[in-house]
């Protein structure tokens, strides 16, 4: 799930007739953004490489139908959740039956009328649209508006495997917020909530590659995992957080401003197979238990032995 602004709709019209994909482009290409395939085959590529929000398929195309389409589509984990809307010349009941209980989600009969083909389309997409909003928040931290703990394990399963896979190395920060209790003693809840918020800014433009990702653990903790990465480039992330977040002046109601500082624990492994994630998120935290009783607002890695 992008956590960055929310990007155009998308949708895959599948057809082997140009008249046909010319009308249906002209109908939705100022809303939402269009794949174009003409065959089964390239519809499944695209699929898979794009994700698309909506697949407008057509029924009878050659080599590979619709229905066929549909079946490749549901077997896949990636694809199996996509609403797909049949498009065909067969004006039965019977027809859309039977492509219902294929598992489409409606049924577009040729010749297309635009208002009809715009307000079904326009229907699901909102559908579409409201589901993402339940999933966001469902995996955001709503103070903080990063991704929470449960967001966190899903994405370090899949990177974590994919690091077996591909024999990568991959690094995890832990940071504690130093003092946090203090803080809030002192200045007050709605001033912890407004610092949490803006060290959570810090992490997030701290972040250069597009796969590393932070998200908040839990009370004044975050984690941040980046794929790919070896011990000297998690190092040279955790201490531009750290330098980051000491020089960030956090301002208060009364005019006045704060500070803080972090305390980071950094674990960099390249994982082999049968041995469990959840063993490198513990070492990261021995090494920030380690950050923190050495005296705070540093950057401590792990060793064995901690």
């Amino acid at each position: 799930m992008d956590f960055n602004e929310p990007k155009k709709l998308s949708i895959l019209i599948v057809d082997d007739e140009k008249s046909n994909i010319d009308v249906l482009t002209h109908i939705l290409k100022e809303k939402y953004k269009l794949y174009i395939a003409k065959n089964g085959e390239s519809a499944l590529k695209i699929a898979r490489d794009n994700l698309p929000n909506l697949i407008l398929l057509d029924v009878i195309m050659p080599d590979m139908d619709g229905f066929e389409v549909l079946a490749e589509l549901k077997k896949s984990e990636h694809t199996n959740k996509i609403p797909v809307i049949f498009i065909t010349g067969q004006d039965s009941k019977e027809a859309e039956i039977n492509g219902l209980s294929k598992g489409a989600v409606d049924y577009i009969t040729k010749p297309f009328n635009n208002m009809i083909v715009e307000a079904r389309v326009n229907t699901h997409m909102k559908i579409v649209e409201q589901m993402r909003i339940i999933e966001r928040m469902s995996i955001m931290d709503e103070l903080t508006e990063l991704p929470n703990r449960r967001y966190f394990n899903d994405q370090l399963a899949r990177e974590w495997g994919r690091a077996i896979r591909e024999t990568l190395s991959i690094s995890l920060l832990i940071i504690d917020v130093d003092k946090f209790k203090t803080y809030n003693d002192t200045y007050g809840h709605p001033q912890g909530d407004k610092l949490l918020h803006a060290v959570a800014c810090v992490f997030k433009e701290s972040l250069k590659r597009p796969a590393d990702f932070v998200a908040r653990w839990g009370g004044e903790e975050f984690i941040m995992l980046l794929p790919g990465s070896d011990l000297e480039g998690a190092l040279n992330v955790a201490e531009r957080v750290r330098a980051s977040v000491e020089a960030t002046t956090i301002p208060c109601i009364d005019g006045a401003s704060t500070s803080a500082t972090v305390s980071i624990g950094v674990n960099s492994e390249r994982p082999i197979i049968h041995l469990p994630a959840a063993g490198f998120v513990s070492r990261a935290d021995k090494a920030l238990y380690e950050a923190k009783e050495s005296g705070r607002n540093r950057v401590c890695v792990y060793k064995e032995g901690m």
